[in-house]
């Protein structure tokens, strides 16, 4: 009996990072079939980083048959089979989307060998493969897309979270972390310019920069912090309307939660958005606060669009699953090994 493909997965984010990319590794390795053998690769044992990717790709070279790379470039410089980086976004690349962090350093240091010697990179969406190929031509023909999925598997007492949160019977919400690329500063304003509006509420971990992202902070809003999942699906499943007018995204998963909630949901028009979201979705410019506005006003003022769009936004995410993506991963990753492509 032949033996099963080996696949090595870096999932240091599944227990270093609450949401983002720990949120991926987390799903992802909840969903992988079984008919392939996984070693994951933690923090333990490796040390802190750079050793870590030296020490985990020296490891994964000869322990597994194939690894893939989902949090770091530079894993791929020391692994020595086949290797397929994860690519999130592309926001290190858009310096006014972030500040000179680290990380974003880090990964426009190491990107340009990990291209090289990968044998494929695995983009989350089609927006974040055509951002890639511009900034890196070279990636041409190594790139596949793989869409994040939806799980929300909590069944909340809505009337007992609206309680225990202090949820209005109306109101506007948006969640993600709150830093200046989730254009949430022109939320805050165009919400304002609505004077009968329900209140908007913001749930999220607080970012980078955070008096810049909340610029405009009034009291006909409130900041709810970081909520669990149970209480993240309530907010879905009991807001008026959902909000998300970023102005980058890789891929927008809490559209797609938003949407398999069944909320009626603004979203920007830039990048990934439209591709989650299709026709199910009102889309704004997300640099004009007067759009935003109107998009909250009309959708505020007629419960019938409201309806209609929950109900279309909840049948096209059912397209986005957790186990879709993680069996095109896999199969990803068993190509990579049948025709390995390496500098």
């Amino acid at each position: 009996m032949a033996r099963q493909l080996r696949i090595g997965i870096d999932a240091r984010a599944a227990t270093e990072e609450p949401a983002g990319r720990g949120r991926y590794v987390r799903e992802l390795l909840s969903a992988l079939p079984d008919d392939a053998e996984y070693m994951v690769y933690g923090r333990d044992g490796f040390g802190p980083d750079p050793l870590w990717h030296l020490r985990a790709g020296l490891a994964a070279s000869r322990d597994c048959d194939v690894f893939l790379s989902t949090n770091s470039y530079l894993t791929a410089w020391f692994t020595r089979v086949p290797t397929v980086v994860v690519v999130h976004d592309m926001v290190p690349w858009m310096p006014e989307m972030q500040p000179q962090r680290r990380a974003a350093l880090i990964e426009r240091a190491t990107i340009r060998p990990a291209l090289r010697r990968a044998a494929a990179a695995l983009c989350v969406s089609e927006s974040t493969e055509r951002d890639l190929v511009r900034l890196f031509p070279t990636a041409r023909g190594k790139t596949a897309v793989v869409h994040h999925g939806v799980r929300l598997d909590a069944e909340p007492d809505l009337a007992q979270a609206r309680a225990r949160l202090r949820l209005p019977e109306d109101f506007v919400l948006a969640t993600g972390t709150l830093e200046p690329r989730k254009n949430l500063s022109r939320l805050i304003r165009a919400h304002a310019q609505l004077p009968d509006a329900p209140q908007l509420l913001l749930a999220g971990p607080a970012g980078w920069e955070l008096d810049r992202a909340l610029d405009g902070v009034n009291d006909n809003m409130r900041l709810l912090g970081y909520v669990s999942d149970d209480d993240l699906v309530a907010l879905y499943r009991l807001c008026t309307v959902f909000a998300y007018p970023s102005l980058y995204e890789g891929f927008g998963l809490p559209l797609a939660e938003a949407m398999r909630c069944g909320a009626a949901c603004v979203a920007s028009n830039a990048s990934s958005l439209p591709e989650v979201g299709g026709d199910a979705v009102v889309y704004v410019d997300p640099l004009s606060v007067d759009s935003i506005r109107d998009a909250l006003a009309g959708l505020l003022g007629d419960d019938g669009q409201r309806a209609e769009l929950g109900r279309r936004a909840h049948e096209r995410s059912l397209r986005f699953s957790w186990e879709r993506t993680a069996r095109e991963t896999v199969q990803l990753l068993e190509q990579a090994v049948r025709s390995p492509r390496r500098s």
